[in-house]
């Protein structure tokens, strides 16, 4: 189960992800429909500022809503409220619990998903069992307050020729602006406020989806050719 899965983070994939503080007065439940509807099949819910409380009545309707739209779940960070709501996977950074730790927590099921931000944390992933990693801030990013510095495409290209297990391209990645990591060879990418704080959610899905399409329909091309 866990494996099928994890074809999707190998895939021309957008991985969003929630920002409340982002989204001009809408709530993370109202963006998420939306995400789904538009037929987003990865979703991290990241949220910083609310209760222990609400965030766990969020993710229980979260939840719910992407086992209905056959959507991948993922919460940022809190290994404790993915478990009571059985989430699909978390993802966590390089200053939360062990990744061991997280595993012997949650169980092998559970997809784990790890930040990295150099070479290191790369065969560090690949050592201690991550099943997905994040690769970057590719460029400056604002959605989190404690991100750290981007590591443009110098480490994008190491994980591309060298990870062993699937990435996810993240940090300051817009519509006008994905090319450029897409042509270094990422698939799965993720935005924030890229989608979040759009006018038109469904819109901006439609044409970085169609974007996506549109490179693996040239992969596609290029390797029937050899």
């Amino acid at each position: 189960m866990k494996e099928e899965k994890l074809k999707l983070f190998k895939d021309y994939t957008l991985y969003c992800i929630t920002g409340e503080a982002l989204s001009k007065g809408r709530s993370n439940i109202e963006v998420v429909e939306r995400m789904l509807k538009s037929g987003v099949k990865i979703i991290q819910y990241r949220e910083k500022k609310k209760t222990l409380r609400e965030k766990l009545l969020e993710c229980e309707k979260i939840r719910q809503m992407t086992l209905d739209y056959g959507c991948i779940f993922i919460i940022n960070d809190n290994i404790e409220i993915a478990k009571m709501v059985s989430a699909d996977g978390v993802h966590i950074g390089q200053d939360d619990y062990p990744l061991e730790r997280v595993r012997d927590f949650l169980g092998g099921e559970f997809i784990i998903g790890l930040s990295t931000h150099s070479r290191e944390q790369l065969y560090d992933a690949h050592r201690i069992g991550a099943d997905y990693i994040g690769v970057g801030p590719i460029f400056k990013t604002f959605t989190k307050e404690d991100v750290c510095d981007p590591v443009g495409f110098e480490y994008l290209d190491i994980a591309v020729k060298e990870s062993k297990i699937p990435f996810v391209t993240i940090g300051g990645i817009k519509e006008n602006n994905m090319e450029e990591v897409l042509k270094r060879g990422a698939r799965c990418i993720a935005m924030v406020s890229e989608i979040v704080a759009s006018d038109d959610i469904e819109g901006k899905i439609k044409a970085v989806v169609n974007k996506l399409n549109n490179w693996r329909d040239r992969d596609e091309n290029s390797n029937g050719l050899c």
